[in-house]
């Protein structure tokens, strides 16, 4: 059992990676602007779903936030740097 997970695991990564050496490169940035709308609505409804939970998910949802709004900031400046770029 353990081999097949393992097995399944590095079908995924390899899967993961062979999809990114293939993957064709941005070259527009409103397909960014949409993934960073849909990141702050993301963050928008984590911070809904933690008030309704009275905060008490022990600490996870706040990591998720902290990860939601890593990850809009970094959209942000990819968006910047498409922008330069053009």
């Amino acid at each position: 059992m353990t081999k097949a997970i393992a097995v399944a695991v590095l079908s995924v990564c390899l899967s993961f990676v062979a999809g990114i050496a293939v993957a064709e490169k941005v070259r527009d940035w409103e397909d960014l602007e949409s993934a960073h709308h849909h990141v702050q609505e993301a963050i928008h409804e984590m911070d809904h779903a933690r008030a309704a939970n009275h905060y008490d998910m022990a600490g996870h949802g706040a990591k998720a936030e902290e990860h939601l709004r890593a990850a809009e900031r970094e959209l942000h400046e990819a968006i910047e740097a498409a922008r330069a770029a053009r």
